[in-house]
Parts: structure tokens; C-alpha cells; sequence
């Protein structure tokens, strides 16, 4: 079967085991997560080698690959812990493992031949003599560099055997192919070693030598200036061309964002490559779509480097925050019914509150909080984070979708989170 028959797979971010069972709920194939040491997200929690066991078997049984990100470049003094976290990852089984450094591949080849390589976005491969290299040296995926037009990567897919991943939602680093050193000289924390400090999202302004005092905005909003800020890639509007370029996996940026952005994010992406696949002929993107990606946590939304479109890869200069977002109240632990969900909640919520729940599959459901007691079986008419209580709606629901309120928060940019138009690439 060739890479335009396989059907094109959704991997999704899982930066701890909740946000692990969240993307498995809303539909990924696959997910790439890390243990606790040699991946470029050093705070978003990770797992442990228990819980990477955990993660593999909890995958496995619901027929979702794992992918194992090792992808730092590695030092002197690292090699033979590199070499006893190889091994352990050999025993646990994930389906591949990430890396962008070739020692750690030259490692990862001789110690566990039986995992796959895929290479990391930070190898920045860009053309398809690079592909084919990365072939001869036992890698089986390539996460392209980021900077590659969609009319380079079916160049690459259609001469190359190797499978393709690519970046379609979530932050883009301001630096080639995320290699930065901004964080290192600033902060003294390594970007490349998983510690960024994402200076590039602070405000800066200008201060004259003479007058300290001084401050000088520029390219300012109300809240400040964004010199280094990228703009946040979303191509839900474009899955036919994605797909037709020959592209073998569809990738959500994200190990250390929460789970209510990863819950839209995969959901919305899980039924727009589902409804491509039912009817590719008739595929357009739903207004649900576009509006549910509009209201999770954003900057302004381009197709970063696909199309070539220069207002796509300049800084973002506005405020890094939509113009409305939809506030997170918790995620259901259990269904008691009828219409009774055990609730863990994450902020406060009233009796009631209007509410919607994330489904699995169709656009968010809207509810009323008609009761509410605490984990005493008392009633009580408010929830703060942290708890547990039991929520009376409508409606059942099932456990892991999350609750928030109906009501959005709004902010002053009403063009925040309009997705940009592009050409269909795909002929």
C-alpha cells in the first residue's frame, strides 16, 4: 500500500497521563509523549518509566500508536544514561521513538533495532536527498522542517518511500525549526535541553543609552509590543491538500498545553480528516470547526510556510490572547445518571451556570447546571477548583468530556482567531 492509499493519521500531544486519556478520547491515532528526561518539554510533567509502561499498554488497547520523544542533542556525560533510558524504552515497546541527534540514533539502532525512528523537526530536514539519508540510516518517519512550502513536501512524499509528518495546529517557534538560543543567553535555560523560557512571547520596548528612564514602545497594542512572537499555525481548512500532498500524519503541537485546548484541537481535527475520508469529493470546513478553534487559547491564527504567503510568517504583533475564549470549568469523571456526572472541577462554577460539554463528536452541547452537591452529599450552590462534586444536567454525558461555561470572556480584538484563506494547493 503507498502513502496515498494509507488513510493519514491525527497525532495528538500527551504531555502527562491525563492529557493522554483526553487525546485518546477525542479520537488521535497516535500520540508522542516523553519520559522525564532527553525530550525538548521538560515542564509539562512527562512520565515516568511506570507510567510510560502505563501509556503504552492504555494506547495499545484502544489501537493508538506512541511515540517516545528523545529528541534533545545530547552531551558527553549523557551517553550511558542515554543507553540505560534506550534499553528501558526497548522493554516498555512504544512504537517509535523521536530524535533528532544522530548519536542518539546511532544508540538507539544498536540497542533497541526493534523500535522505529523518527526523526525530530529539530534535525531541520528540508529537501529530499536529506529524506533519503535519513532513510539509509534506519529512520523510518521525518517531521519536516517547519519552513518547507506544501509544493516541497510532495515533492518529498511523491520521491522519497520515507513517511512524512507534519505540524497543522498549535505555537510556531520564531527560530528555525525551533533551534534557539534566546532562552539560553537571557535566562541561562537551554531551549534545546527542554527548559525554554520563551522569551520570544515577552513585551520589549526601547531605551535610549542616555535616558534609562526612557521607555520606547514599538508595533505596541494596549498591552504591549510582541517583537519575536510567531503567529499560531492552523490548517483545518486545508485537509484535502494536506492529504493530496502525500503527507502520512497530521501533527497537534502541545505536550505542555492544557486539556481543554487538547480537547478542541484533536476533536475538531479528528472530524475534519473523518469527513475528508467520508466524502472526499464534498469536503468543505464546517463553521463549528472554525469556531470552536476560534474560542481555545490562541494568537492570531496563518498557514505558517505552506502557502508562501508573506503575512503568514511575520511576528505576530497583537495581543496573544483571542477575542473571546471559552472558560475551562472541569472534566467528568463519571456518569451516575440519569443526567447526574461526578465532576472534577478546575474553576468555579454556580447553580445554575450555563454550561456546554464537549462531546466527542459534534458541536458542543449547551446545559444548565440544575443541581449540584458536594463529595458529602450535601447540597451546595457553588464549586470552587479543586473539588469534586455532582453535577445534575439535562443530559448524560460521558466521562472525560469536559465541561465549560456557555458564556465566553471577551476581549477587546474582535479579529482574534479568524482563520486565514488560502489557495487549494492540491491540484
Amino acid at each position: 500500500m503507498n502513502r496515498y492509499q494509507r488513510r493519514v493519521e491525527l497525532l495528538a500531544p500527551a504531555g502527562n497521563p491525563e492529557k493522554l486519556a483526553i487525546a485518546l478520547h477525542y479520537g488521535a491515532d497516535a500520540v508522542y509523549l516523553a519520559g522525564k528526561d532527553f525530550s525538548l518539554r521538560n515542564f509539562s510533567g512527562n512520565f515516568s518509566l511506570e507510567e510510560l509502561k502505563a501509556a503504552v499498554d492504555l494506547a495499545h488497547s484502544k489501537d493508538v500508536r506512541v511515540y517516545v520523544a528523545c529528541n534533545i542533542y545530547s552531551r558527553n556525560d549523557e551517553q550511558e544514561a542515554l543507553s540505560a533510558y534506550l534499553r528501558d524504552l526497548g522493554r516498555i515497546g512504544p512504537d517509535a521513538v523521536i530524535i533528532a541527534d544522530p548519536g542518539i540514533l546511532t544508540l538507539a539502532r544498536a540497542l533497541i533495532p526493534h523500535i522505529d525512528i523518527h526523526l525530530s523537526t529539530q534535525a531541520n530536514t528540508t529537501n529530499i536527498n536529506a529524506c533519503r539519508f535519513w532513510e539509509t540510516q534506519g529512520v523510518t518517519r521525518v517531521n519536516l522542517a517547519r519552513e518547507l512550502p506544501l509544493s516541497d513536501i510532495r515533492t518529498i512524499a511523491e520521491g522519497t518511500s520515507i513517511e512524512i509528518e507534519t505540524f497543522v495546529h498549535g505555537a510556531m517557534c520564531i527560530s528555525y525549526s525551533g533551534r534557539c538560543l534566546l532562552s539560553s543567553f537571557l535566562t541561562d535555560r537551554d531551549s534545546n535541553r527542554g527548559q525554554c523560557s520563551h522569551p520570544c512571547r515577552w513585551k520589549y520596548a526601547v531605551i535610549e543609552e542616555q535616558r534609562p528612564d526612557a521607555v520606547h514602545p514599538f508595533m505596541e497594542d494596549r498591552r504591549g509590543s510582541y517583537i519575536f512572537n510567531s503567529k499560531d499555525l492552523c490548517m483545518i481548512d486545508h485537509i484535502p491538500s494536506l492529504i493530496g500532498a502525500g503527507i502520512d500524519s497530521l501533527k497537534i503541537e502541545g505536550r505542555m498545553k492544557g486539556i481543554n485546548y487538547l480537547a478542541s484541537a484533536v476533536k475538531v481535527y479528528r472530524e475534519a480528516i473523518d469527513a475528508y475520508y467520508d466524502n472526499p469529493d464534498r469536503w468543505a470546513p464546517r463553521p463549528e470547526w472554525r469556531e470552536e478553534l476560534s474560542r481555545i487559547n490562541s494568537r492570531e491564527y496563518c498557514t505558517g510556510f505552506y502557502f508562501g504567503h508573506p503575512d503568514d510568517i511575520r511576528p505576530n504583533y497583537r495581543d496573544d490572547r483571542p477575542g473571546t475564549i471559552h472558560r475551562f470549568v472541569g472534566k467528568i469523571l463519571e456518569n451516575t445518571g440519569p443526567g447526574r456526572m461526578n465532576v472534577e472541577v478546575r474553576n468555579r462554577i454556580r447553580l445554575g451556570d450555563a454550561v456546554e460539554v464537549l462531546c466527542r463528536k459534534g458541536p458542543a452541547v449547551r446545559d444548565t447546571v440544575l443541581a449540584m452537591v458536594d463529595k458529602h452529599g450535601r447540597p451546595t450552590d457553588c464549586a470552587q477548583p479543586n473539588t469534586r462534586v455532582t453535577v445534575t444536567l439535562s443530559r448524560d454525558y460521558a466521562p472525560r468530556d469536559l465541561i465549560r461555561h456557555a458564556e465566553e470572556i471577551s476581549y477587546a480584538d474582535p479579529e482574534r482567531g479568524r482563520l486565514p484563506k488560502a489557495p487549494d494547493m492540491s491540484e
